[in-house]
């Protein structure tokens, strides 16, 4: 069966926030005297918050929190753009009537503000963010949940993104998955996870789709 549903990580896949979560993650750090070299928070750039933090610091998770989102949300427009052609390629996708969808462990605020800036408002079918779910991803329940909304059938739904998470999310749920090797940890380091796919252009969709 060919593919009918796509669903796409945010952060690091669609659009490039990288350099916004290590100004914030670093301006935390340096706010709560917390020593984390640049391949420390490298590392914390995928998974929830809540659970990088509490790794960190149990006891202090919500102070954490609160400071890297007051600056993640102050300088956000000033450092998101999206990938390479991933624009143009996600209107092309929906112009051949797939069904397309976003899941993140963002807060909905910020992955509505990521997905306006870089001008994909309309474009996503559904959004499924750490808001919206009780267990992010590698769980299933976003991915799943995403499905739902768009009445997606396992077998022709394809998940997307740059992190082990994303990969691991949807071989949790029994579809499709493609890592992209623009991904900040390295193609190497998702290709350990087995995706179906590995994506070097985003416009590799098309082939992959076929249309």
């Amino acid at each position: 069966m060919s593919i009918r549903t796509i669903l796409f990580d945010l952060d690091g896949t669609l659009i490039d926030t990288n350099d916004l979560i290590m100004a914030s993650f670093r301006h935390t750090f340096q706010r709560h005297n917390m020593p984390f070299t640049t391949e420390d928070i490298i590392e914390f750039n995928g998974p929830p918050l809540q659970e990088t933090f509490r790794k960190i610091d149990p006891n202090r998770v919500d102070e954490l929190i609160a400071t890297y989102r007051e600056h993640n949300f102050a300088h956000h427009d000033n450092y998101v753009k999206p990938f390479p052609h991933v624009v143009d390629t996600v209107k092309q996708l929906k112009k051949q009537n797939l069904r397309l969808g976003v899941v993140t462990t963002k807060l909905q605020k910020t992955a509505k503000m990521g997905i306006s800036i870089t001008g994909m408002d309309g474009l996503f079918e559904t959004m499924i963010t750490t808001d919206d779910v009780t267990n992010t991803k590698p769980h299933p329940e976003p991915v799943l949940k995403a499905m739902e909304h768009l009445n997606a059938d396992p077998s022709s739904t394809l998940m997307i993104g740059d992190n082990h998470h994303d990969i691991e999310a949807g071989h949790n749920a029994g579809i499709l998955t493609a890592g992209v090797v623009w991904s900040q940890k390295g193609a190497e380091r998702l290709k350990q996870y087995n995706p179906t796919y590995m994506i070097d252009d985003i416009r590799d969709l098309f082939k992959i789709v076929g249309v």
